[in-house]
Formats: structure tokens, sequence, C-alpha cells
């Protein structure tokens, strides 16, 4: 459990730098973050998979670079659900899930020590 709160915290982080970054992307608070990071998180659980199952002929052709599009795809609709979370096109959900992807690793790269991680 405590992985999973780590892993939502740093999702949240992750979402709140993101309109720093990315234009097109609007978070209205904290609280905004965290409910589109558990959305996001459950829609990465959930239909994420079948999606890229779905998309195999064109993930290999494309060399699995058809996944930023499912990304994209998932920030959409976590943004479509949450209230106070926005995102003002496919081009800014596109750039925003590699920044996302950038962001949330860099966090969990820099707390893993203090997440007993090495």
């Amino acid at each position: 459990m405590d992985g999973f709160i780590a892993r939502l915290i740093i999702n949240t982080v992750a979402l709140l730098v993101l309109p720093y970054i990315v234009p097109g992307v609007h978070i209205r608070d904290p609280l905004a973050a965290l409910a589109a990071a558990i959305v996001l998180g459950l829609a990465n659980a959930i239909i994420r998979p079948v999606l890229v199952l779905l998309s195999l002929p064109i993930q290999i052709i494309t060399l699995g670079l058809f996944t930023l599009v499912i990304n994209a795809l998932m920030l959409l609709l976590a943004a479509r659900i949450v209230a106070g979370f926005e995102i003002y096109g496919f081009w800014p959900a596109f750039w925003g899930a590699i920044v996302l992807s950038i962001v949330s690793g860099v966090l969990s790269w820099a707390t893993a020590p203090l997440r007993g991680h090495h």
C-alpha cells in the first residue's frame, strides 16, 4: 500500500507541474490533481492494457510509438472525468503525456532512496 501512496503522490506532483511546461493544460488546484492522478491510475490499470492489446499491429509498425497516442488518450479521458483538470486538444495531451512520464520518472528516481529503493 505504501508503494501505491508514493506513486499517487508522485503522479499528483507531476500533474501539478504539467501546466507550467505544457501550454493547453490547466489544473485548478492540488485536489483536482489528486483526483486526476487517481482517475489516470485507474484508466492506466484497466483501459490502457486493452487499448495496447487492440492496437498491437499499429504498435509493431510504429515500434511502440503508438503508445504515446494511447497515453495522450488516457490523459484526455481523465480530463473529461475530473472537474478542474482540463486539456485543450490532442496535442497538449500528447506532449503532456510525454512530459508527465518524464517528470514522474525523475521524481520516482529522486525519491527512491526515501522510499527504501536503491
